[in-house]
């Protein structure tokens, strides 16, 4: 008989994680807003999360393998808080090159975070229902991706950037307390280097994801700028449509999974891979091509978030499987590596093309951007079959 898989310490790992992903969702599309308060261009304002990204890329190859050492507890818990002294100093700061400046330590913390967060998991989840435990834990993060955007919009636009910054801070420094209550683990491997890369059988999902995140890389920053700059019309009058590509996409990850809760993995879940990133290049593609604003900004992030949830899912699944647990820490900071430097170099690329599309075609200049995001999605389906291929080899 199976190991139950709901438990008091995987919920406890979803509740960290959704709170995470709420309240950094209020801060990832309020920021750039604020660089075009203070004088940032549309390009300018984007490299807020290149630079993030960057610390977290590289904080990940650091903070992933001392999460194994000191345990990864402690590195949540610290983590948590460092994030919330970040938050309270953006609440603060009156020129914009300190953004940018506090961007990249800011991003490192981040890395412990979530490294610490996802290797604990593999601590809590039975052996023979991890793509199960996967999808029901990806539950966690698209909820905060639902409500954080439009919470924090909605306050951005009712009371300014600094006050969201600093009660943003507090409920990190909340979490940090709520994470004390995480599984003791002491760490292991006192004695192996600073530094350790990945095997060459982490090859594949690390570059997957990476060539996954570049057209995942800008939609945070430049989704909420083209409905603004468009002028989005309420919903009902009421409820702001700024948010609704990022809401949709969220949305449309916790569809996707409550159907392969019902649906199941099967014995080989990997296959499941290439269909799904299919999907997430097709939503990518109707960004760019479907006429309209927020219908098309929620119908395509439907299907985008449905797909590209499920390709994370798949490939945490098989690292899991692949990964012993006392390096369970370095093997997905090597992920979060891949992916993160993935968002910094997509979202500059993207960036820049729809900054000089704007140039050319004024608010229509975004879809040249999501036609280059759309193309980096669908160069991850080669790459797909590919892990495939290796998981039956």
């Amino acid at each position: 008989m199976s190991a139950p898989l709901i438990t008091p310490r995987f919920l406890l790992v979803c509740a960290i994680t959704f709170i995470t992903f709420f309240a950094a969702f209020q801060l990832f599309p309020t920021v750039p807003l604020r660089l075009l308060d203070m004088g940032a261009s549309i390009a300018e304002s984007g490299r807020f999360m290149t630079a993030f990204t960057a610390g977290s890329a590289t904080g990940a190859l650091f903070t992933g393998p001392l999460g194994d050492r000191i345990g990864q507890r402690r590195m949540v818990v610290a983590c948590a808080a460092g994030f919330g002294l970040f938050l309270g100093l953006y609440g603060v700061l009156q020129v914009r090159w300190a953004f940018y400046a506090l961007a990249f330590p800011h991003g490192v913390v981040w890395s412990g975070l979530l490294t610490g967060t996802m290797a604990t998991l593999g601590h809590v989840l039975p052996p023979d229902r991890r793509a199960d435990g996967m999808s029901l834990y990806g539950l966690a993060s698209p909820g905060g991706v639902i409500f954080g955007p439009v919470v924090g919009l909605a306050l951005h636009q009712r009371w300014g950037f600094p006050p969201v910054a600093l009660v943003l801070a507090g409920l990190f420094v909340a979490l940090a307390f709520l994470a004390l209550g995480l599984p003791k683990d002491e760490g292991h491997g006192g004695a192996r280097r600073p530094l350790e890369l990945p095997g060459g059988e982490m090859a594949v999902p690390c570059l997957v994801l990476f060539a996954t995140a570049l057209g995942y890389g800008a939609l945070g920053t430049y989704t909420a700028q083209e409905a603004i700059r468009q002028g989005f019309p309420p919903l009902f009058g009421r409820v702001p449509t700024e948010a609704a590509f990022l809401s949709c996409m969220a949305l449309g990850m916790v569809l996707m999974r409550i159907f392969m809760s019902r649906r199941g993995f099967g014995k080989r879940p990997t296959r499941m891979l290439p269909g799904m990133v299919l999907a997430a290049a097709v939503g990518l593609a109707l960004l760019a091509a479907l006429p309209g604003g927020a219908a098309r900004h929620a119908l395509s992030a439907l299907l985008y978030g449905g797909g590209y949830s499920m390709v994370h899912t798949l490939v945490n699944a098989h690292v899991l499987d692949i990964t012993p647990p006392e390096r369970r820490g370095a093997a997905f900071g090597a992920t979060l590596f891949s992916f993160d430097s993935g968002i910094g170099i997509g979202s500059l690329l993207i960036g820049a093309i729809i900054g000089q599309g704007c140039r050319w075609l004024g608010p229509s200049g975004y879809r040249l951007g999501w036609a280059a995001a759309a193309c980096f999605a669908f160069a991850v389906w080669p790459l797909s079959h590919r892990l495939v291929r290796q998981t039956e080899a």
